[in-house]
């Protein structure tokens, strides 16, 4: 997987547009951040989740989930893009998605 599958992935979901964060590509809905490509660590992800899940992603000895004391107490997970298959991912930004998009958008996509 790479950041072209993860735009892909992403900008299949309602009002999800490419931009920036901390001057590296991400993807946003209606302006918030959903994942980011980490420029300073090569094919890693940095996708928006629930702080319990990514307690769970870390404990589950996947090489794909990993984090560093920066993210320490962020609801974020570092992925990397060249571990990870294509369902799985899409499973991550698309919660993604969710967690960030507003609450009438999310019933209207739900529905």
């Amino acid at each position: 997987m790479d950041w072209d599958d993860v735009v892909r992935i992403g900008t299949a979901l309602p009002e999800v547009e490419e931009s920036t964060s901390y001057r590296t590509p991400a993807l946003k809905v209606r302006g918030r951040l959903m994942v980011r490509l980490r420029t300073e660590a090569e094919g890693l992800l940095v996708v928006m989740c629930a702080l319990d899940e990514k307690e769970a992603m870390l404990a589950s000895g996947d090489p794909a989930f990993s984090t560093t004391p920066h993210y320490d107490g962020h609801g974020s997970i570092l992925v990397d893009l060249t571990s990870i298959g294509s369902a799985q991912l899409t499973e991550l930004i698309t919660e993604a998605w969710r967690r960030a998009a507003p609450a009438r958008l999310r019933a209207a996509h739900e529905t």
